[in-house]
């Protein structure tokens, strides 16, 4: 059953805003956010957002609001209907090796190298801009915010670590917030791995959804969401004061 909670206006709420900006999914469009800051966000206010298609980053929620282009969908997986296919059965298994540690949001020296190395290999591969190393901004992006929900899955080849991947843990679901690993380990396939793994532990927890955020066709980065079915869309841009409507896809 999809939540119909109402968003209400909260003191939590600091700061709301409308940014006009170049888009970030397709070279030459520009974007339009509706961004707001919400300090100690609960789990059900962050879960009504996620379902009317906010994204989290710390304690900063947005989604687009853009006039002229909806290229911008949201998507969540049916966790209760999504059956491991073959390939995706090996990966499982190819990583079994592994450790995997879940826990409160944190910073240290080895999550900077490691996302300082996979936007260096993303700047390479996909043009993305170039990798900055700065502790406050990841602060702000990856640690704060996450209240009583927020977590990152660490995953470890003996003792490094190669993967971080942040997610929030909600009533319904889970919501997919960002993944990044070491590309030195390409036969590992981690990416589509932590993705996997997340829909483990949401069949464990027995939740009904992974929220994905947003496929953009087109844009390479995002394209490969369509490829976990069943899944749901969300149909158009849902106001606060509106039931949210998924349609399957």
């Amino acid at each position: 059953m999809l939540s119909t909670e109402k968003m209400t206006t909260s003191n939590s709420v600091l700061k709301e805003c409308a940014l006009h900006e170049p888009c970030s999914y397709i070279q030459g469009n520009s974007q339009t956010i509706h961004y707001k800051v919400i300090q100690e966000c609960t789990k059900s206010q962050c879960e009504a957002l996620i379902l009317r298609g906010w994204r989290r980053f710390g304690a900063m929620y947005f989604r687009p609001i853009c006039t002229e282009c909806t290229a911008c969908e949201s998507l969540k997986i049916d966790v209760e209907n999504y059956l491991f296919s073959k390939s995706e059965r090996r990966i499982l298994r190819k990583n079994s090796h592994l450790t995997s540690f879940i826990r409160t949001p944190g910073m240290s020296s080895e999550h900077l190298e490691l996302f300082y190395r996979y936007h260096a290999y993303k700047h390479k591969t996909r043009d993305w801009d170039s990798p900055k190393i700065d502790p406050k901004n990841y602060q702000a992006s990856f640690v704060n915010g996450h209240g009583d929900f927020g977590y990152e899955v660490l995953y470890f080849a003996e003792d490094k670590l190669i993967a971080v991947d942040l997610i929030d843990i909600l009533e319904e679901g889970i919501s997919s917030l960002y993944c990044y690993y070491d590309p030195h380990y390409p036969n590992l396939s981690l990416g589509k791995y932590t993705l996997l793994e997340q829909i483990s532990l949401a069949k464990r927890l027995g939740l009904k959804w992974i929220y994905l955020g947003y496929y953009v066709k087109g844009c390479q980065s995002l394209e490969y969401k369509a490829n976990y079915r069943p899944s749901l869309e969300l149909l158009g841009r849902p106001e606060e004061d509106e039931t949210p409507q998924w349609k399957s896809i």
